[in-house]
Order: structure tokens, then C-alpha cells, then sequence
């Protein structure tokens, strides 16, 4: 098994090195070679670790591969934890991956950096891969940070782009405040249990069940709940949960595949793993969780509104990934985190699919992605359309699909907690339960805008290949709805993976409802309290998937659901000027969306200027005046003084310096003599 899970994590990395160390040898397509078989290897093998511990009941693997150091009485490990959990995010780690790296081969054919491209993809599956199979916090935190540098290349993969290079920037930062508490978090653990290996602190997790810390004279904190918040501090910078959660749009300056990556399967699902990883440590904090649904609710309905009012046909997928990580977070903190993980599967197959056929509109359109300009590219792009359609059927929770299935389980599941517990848990209930009522509200909107109605764009060989400089070369602008040739379906290299991808979109959940929110398939992976039971509403109702469906017909989620549904289709089929007039009516509040509730600009006013005025008073009090001017200038000018004392007294005559001697011996007898 160890020689597997090494092959498994280390063959995207061999991948990697060679496309990106040797590119110029193996060429453009020697680097898609290596990085799709180290890739397609993983996922194969995935495939057949996730068989045996599922199905062939292997036990749990929670083995050392080496030792990374010893210091004193610690001693840090690389080593893998594989149960069913763990099993499950390889399969899906590694196939959307798989399916982003053939995408890739059709979506960068022309762009100069190709080999450096494919070499990136393959390094960030790979650290998503350490993350996910470590067995200890050490090396957890080892691929959490991986997959943020890498994170910040593919963000800032066209660097002559002044608007790519802030987006990584600020992706950057922005996750090094939460991975600052992360940090703090993984202290305090070792602090307190003197280990970071998972199966220890697990076991001992009693150990600081009523023990309390002063973080603040007199203010005594619960260490659990200390513990648990700076984790989830972590969490929410991966995860992108408000306020941390402003570097996620702004990722949509990187090339459309790395989008599809980053958004569905690995960096921004690792925080909701890491907390499903550790919910032994989070079930000992009510404190904790009720934090955790509030920041999670509070993402899944107001930043599902922001895409409401977004133009650009990436960033609306963006804004989607927001409030579904939101319905993720809210079944953390409600203590279903088999919905959590279950939703985060579903949701990287279909919003893989809603990503990749972005990025086939934008190929049609000559790298254009403002929806104002599309319009009728349903007939142009067949594929790309009825792969689209089933994403949203799936995105909005349509009966029988697979986002159905876990996005209901987690309102249940929500509603289940608003009745047991407090106001923060019947907040987290409406907030997701209103939020479907958006989610289809904007997904129809991106496909009715994208796909039908008239075209919005004119055929103009004029221009001739001048395009949009979406890949960071000078070629030159269209103007906006100018197209040099009439779009078409993308080539088959794209197509398939959507296919494949649409598959899963469908049909995923039918396989996997029943083990995963009823029956115990994570059991040993997830601890859940035995006063928790926020999944019994959801399986009590169950009776089979095709006859959930059938009920899902008439429940509330589902009319909500068709409310956004119809009011689309009025808006933008059958009265496409009725949302000029209300944008006309309701422009205060459609500003507030467009400027993201102001987010962007108080983080700028606050830290950006507030950090760039700081520098400057430090530099002119603290550089300029004490450094430059008391030390270094003020040191010189001493020394010149000096100097120039020195230099009047030596003036070359022999009588001068024996007076001088003579005054000295003097002055000396008179000291003795006085001491005396």
C-alpha cells in the first residue's frame, strides 16, 4: 500500500519537474504527455484505493513514510492517513485534475508559456494530494501552503497583465492572514498535546475538555474553542468565507482552467476538508461550531447575490462558488459534515463543468466574457450548451441531479439545528434555504444571457485577429460584440471533459446518497457527537433516490428553486428590457452589489493606503530622521568634527607636539598627586 499512496502523490510531481525544468527539451507536447500520464496515473490508482477501502473493507492506512526532523522530544513525519474520507477527495482531487489537464491541451494551444502552464497544474495536484492524504498537522500545513504559492503563479500566470498581477498578489496576502491564525491553531495544538499526528491528538482530545486560556487579562477562553476558531481562521482564507473572501473573484484573472481547478476540487475545498478532518476537535465546541454556520451563512446568501449583478460570465461562476462554499461551511457548523463533503464531491464535478464551459464560450468569443456581448451561441456550440444546461440543473439542486441530493441535505440538515439550537443556527437555516431562490435566479441569467435570445455580436472580418488581451501579448483589442469569424464548437480535447465531467453532474449522487448521509461509510473518518444528530430529519424521509426526488417536488427548496427559475426566464427570454428598468429602479442597492459591499474598498482604504501611509511615517520618522539622520548622518558628521579638531591640532611642529608632550606629563604628575 505504501509504494501505491507514494506513486499516487509523487506522479503529478514527476510530471511537473519534467515540463517545467526540462520544457525546452520535451517540447510542447512532451509536457502534456508526462503531466496527463503522471496525473491519469494517480487518479487510476486513486480510483483503485478508494475500491479497496470502500467496498473491499481494507482497514484504515495510517502509516510513516520517513521522518522529516527531530527536535528534542518532538520528531516530525511524512507519512499518509487513507480511509474512506481521505480516499474519496483523491478520487476527485485527481480526476477533475485529470479532466483539466486534457482541457487544457485545446484551451492553451496558442499561449507561449504551454510547458510552464501544464507544469504548474501538475504542482498543485500534487501538494492538493499531500494535503489530503497527510496523517499530521505538519504536513498538512506542508500542502496547505503549496497549494497557495501555487495558487499565486497560475493566478499570475500572465504576468504582463498589471490586472493578473494583482489578483495573485492579493490572493497571496489575503490567504496569509488566515493561514496566520491556521498557524496559531496548529501551535496551540502541539501546545497542548505535544504531538501533531492526528491519530494522537484525536485520542487525547479529553485531555483539554474544560481547560480554559487567557488570551485577554481576565477573560479565560474554553482551549477547545480556541484551538477550533484559529483553525477555522485557516479555513476561511482557503475556503473563502467572508471577510476573507475577496481574492476569490479577483482569481478569475488566471487562464480558465486553473479557474475550473481552483474552484472545484482543490484549493478552496481544502478548508472544508481540514475542518471534516478535524471534527473530533470542533464537536467539543458549540462556540466553535455556531461560528463556523453564521461566517458560512453569511457567505452563502449575500455573496450569491453579488452574481446577480456581474457581467463577466467567469466571475458569475465565481460568485457561485462563494455561496456554495457557504452551504458547505453552514453543514460544518451545523455538525453534518458528511453533507459538507458529500456537497464539496458533487459540487467539483458540475462546477468543474460550469468552468470548463465557460472557458469554451470564451474561446468561441474570441476570448470575450462580458454576457452582454454573447447571445444564441446555443446553436453555434451544442456541446458546450447541453453540458452547460446540466451543470446548472445540477448547480441549482434539480431533482434527481446530483446537486439536489447534497444541497438538500444540508438545508435539512440546517433546519434540523435551527430547531435544536439557537439564533445562529436558524439564521444559517434561511439564509441557505433563501439562497436557493438566488442561486437559480443567477444561473439561469448566466445561461439565458450566454445562450439564447438574439446574438449580441457581429461577424466583422475588418478585424481581422485582433482579440481581447486575455493572454498578456500586445495582439491588439476588438471592440466589444466584434468577432473576425462566426463562433464554433470547441475541439474535441474540451468537449470530452465536459462530457465526462456531466456524467458525475448527473448521476454521482445516486451511487453515494445513501452510504454517505445515511449509513456509515464515514464512519472512523468523521466523529460526530452523539447529541448531534443533524442528518435523522434527512434520513427518515429518504426512502430510495428516485422517490426523494419525487418529494424534493414539494418541498419549499424546490419552489424557491423554480421561483428563480421562472423569474429568469421572464427576465431575460421573454422581456429582456424589464432588467434595464429594474436595475434603473433599484440602482442604490444594485451599486452595493456592484461594488461588493464595499469590501474591496475598505480593505484598500484600511490596509493597502493604510499600510503604504504607515511605511511612509516609518520611513520619514523612523528611516530619514533616526537611521539616516541621527546614526548614519549624525555619526559622519561627528566623525567629521572630530577630524577636523584633530586636523587643527596636528601642524607639523616638532615644538608643538613636545609643548604638547610636556603638558601631558604635567597633567599627569598633577593627577597622581591629587589622588594622592
Amino acid at each position: 500500500m505504501q509504494a501505491t499512496l507514494l506513486t499516487i502523490a509523487l506522479a503529478p510531481l514527476v510530471g511537473a519537474i519534467i515540463a517545467g525544468f526540462f520544457r525546452n527539451q520535451v517540447g510542447r507536447r512532451g509536457a502534456h504527455i508526462v503531466t496527463i500520464a503522471g496525473v491519469a496515473v494517480s487518479c487510476l490508482l486513486s480510483m483503485h484505493v478508494f475500491k479497496l477501502i470502500a467496498f473491499d473493507g481494507l482497514p484504515t492506512y495510517n502509516e510513516n513514510v520517513y521522518t522529516w526532523f527531530e527536535a528534542g522530544g518532538y520528531s516530525a513525519h511524512v507519512g499518509f492517513l487513507v480511509d474512506r474520507l481521505t480516499a474519496m477527495m483523491m478520487v476527485v482531487v485527481t480526476f477533475v485534475s485529470l479532466m483539466v489537464h486534457v482541457y487544457t491541451i485545446g484551451y492553451m494551444a496558442e499561449d507561449p508559456g504551454y510547458q510552464r502552464f501544464f507544469s504548474y497544474i501538475a504542482l498543485f495536484t500534487f501538494s492538493m494530494l499531500m494535503l489530503v492524504m497527510s496523517n499530521n498537522f505538519l504536513q498538512l500545513f506542508f500542502g496547505w501552503e503549496a497549494v497557495g504559492l501555487v495558487s499565486y503563479l497560475l493566478i499570475g500566470f500572465w504576468f504582463k497583465k498589471p490586472s493578473a498581477i494583482f489578483a495573485n498578489l492579493k490572493a497571496f496576502l489575503v490567504n496569509r492572514v488566515g493561514d496566520f491564525g491556521f498557524l496559531l491553531g496548529i501551535a496551540a495544538v502541539l501546545m497542548y498535546f505535544g504531538t501533531l499526528d492526528y491519530a494522537t491528538v484525536f485520542a487525547n482530545r479529553l485531555a483539554i475538555d474544560g481547560k480554559t486560556i487567557e488570551l485577554v487579562a481576565g477573560h479565560a477562553w474554553a482551549v477547545p474553542t480556541v484551538i477550533c476558531i484559529l483553525l477555522f481562521i485557516g479555513a476561511m482564507g482557503k475556503s473563502a468565507q467572508v471577510p476573507l473572501h475577496v481574492w476569490l473573484p479577483d482569481s478569475m484573472e488566471g487562464p480558465t482552467p486553473i479557474s475550473a481547478l481552483i474552484h472545484a476540487a482543490t484549493m478552496v475545498t481544502a478548508g472544508i476538508f481540514m475542518v471534516a478532518r478535524m471534527s473530533p476537535l470542533f464537536e467539543m465546541s458549540e462556540t466553535a461550531l455556531a461560528t463556523v454556520a453564521v461566517i458560512g451563512a453569511t457567505t452563502a446568501f449575500f455573496t450569491g447575490l453579488i452574481g446577480l449583478v456581474q457581467n463577466d460570465i467567469k466571475r458569475v461562476v465565481a460568485y457561485s462558488t462563494l455561496s456554495q462554499l457557504g452551504y458547505m461551511t453552514v453543514a460544518l457548523g451545523v455538525s453534518a459534515y458528511s453533507a459538507a463533503v458529500f456537497h464539496l464531491m458533487t459540487h467539483a464535478f458540475f462546477k468543474a463543468l460550469l468552468f470548463l464551459g465557460a472557458g469554451s464560450v470564451i474561446m468561441a468569443m474570441h476570448h470575450e466574457q462580458d454576457m452582454r456581448y454573447m447571445g444564441g451561441l446555443r446553436k453555434y456550440l451544442p456541446v458546450t450548451y447541453w453540458t452547460a444546461v446540466i451543470g446548472t440543473l445540477a448547480l441549482v439542486g434539480t431533482p434527481l441531479f446530483s446537486g439536489f441530493y447534497s444541497k438538500d441535505a444540508i438545508i435539512v440538515a440546517a433546519q434540523s439545528a435551527a430547531h435544536h439550537g439557537g439564533a445562529a443556527f436558524a439564521y444559517a437555516y434561511y439564509a441557505v434555504l433563501f439562497g436557493v431562490f438566488v442561486t437559480a435566479l443567477y444561473s439561469f441569467r448566466l445561461l439565458y444571457l450566454t445562450f439564447h435570445g438574439k446574438e449580441r455580436f457581429v461577424v466583422d472580418a475588418q478585424h481581422g485577429d485582433a482579440h481581447h488581451d486575455d493572454h498578456g501579448d500586445d495582439h491588439g483589442h476588438h471592440e466589444p460584440g466584434h468577432l473576425a469569424h462566426a463562433p464554433h464548437e470547441s475541439p474535441l480535447v474540451v468537449t470530452i471533459p465536459l462530457v465526462l465531467l456531466a456524467i458525475p453532474s448527473v448521476a454521482i449522487a445516486w451511487f453515494f446518497v445513501q452510504p454517505m448521509l445515511i449509513g456509515d461509510f464515514f464512519a472512523g473518518s468523521i466523529f460526530v457527537d452523539i447529541r448531534h444528530a443533524p442528518l435523522a430529519h434527512f434520513a427518515k424521509e429518504f426512502h430510495g433516490v428516485v422517490a426523494f426526488a419525487l418529494h424534493g417536488l414539494s418541498t419549499l427548496p424546490f419552489w424557491l428553486a423554480f421561483a428563480g427559475f421562472a423569474l429568469a426566464t421572464y427576465l431575460y427570454l421573454f422581456n429582456p428590457a424589464m432588467p434595464g428598468r429594474i436595475y434603473a429602479a433599484l440602482r442604490p442597492l444594485a451599486r452595493v452589489l456592484e461594488n461588493k459591499y464595499g469590501f474591496d474598498d475598505l480593505y484598500q482604504a484600511l490596509f493597502a493606503r493604510g499600510s503604504v501611509l504607515l511605511g511612509r511615517g516609518l520611513w520619514r520618522g523612523g528611516d530619514v530622521a533616526v537611521i539616516d539622520g541621527a546614526i548614519v548622518n549624525g555619526s559622519a558628521a561627528v566623525v567629521e568634527r572630530a577630524a577636523s579638531i584633530m586636523r587643527w591640532m596636528q601642524s607639523g611642529y616638532l615644538y608643538h607636539y613636545a609643548f604638547a608632550m610636556i603638558l601631558g606629563l604635567i597633567a599627569l604628575l598633577g593627577a597622581f598627586v591629587w589622588i594622592e
